[in-house]
């Protein structure tokens, strides 16, 4: 590794240090959702420009160092890009379901306020 790569390496806390009431912070946001959601869908790592969120680039910004320091998402550059996946595996081992749950429930809430719009 570069002396130009480690300035650029990102801090994830081990798994050992991911915490409940953090992880449960981090999705309790729509934005933060919304990312954590594409990424599950996706097998790919993502780029932070991949996703249309409404809102400022630093707030994205934000919402994207919230779910790395909560061990949600691991980050990594790649030249000047950050990539984004999902830490699937580590969530669950530490909190068995709780990803799954709480992505069946965003999809269970998105399809019920689409029916309330609808009507």
């Amino acid at each position: 590794m570069t002396e130009r790569d480690a300035a650029r390496a990102l801090a994830h806390p081990d798994p050992d240090a991911i915490r409940l009431e953090g992880v449960l912070h981090a999705l309790s946001d729509p934005v933060r959702l919304s990312i954590v959601r594409d990424l599950a869908g996706s097998s790919a790592e993502l780029a932070c420009s991949y996703f249309d969120l409404p809102v400022t680039k630093s707030t994205t910004t934000h919402h994207f160092r919230v779910l790395r320091e909560s061990g949600v998402v691991r980050q990594t550059y790649r030249g000047t890009t950050k990539f984004n996946t999902l830490r699937r595996e580590e969530l669950q081992s530490l909190f068995p379901g709780l990803l799954d749950s709480v992505l069946t429930a965003a999809t269970a809430e998105e399809t019920r306020l689409a029916g309330q719009a609808a009507r």
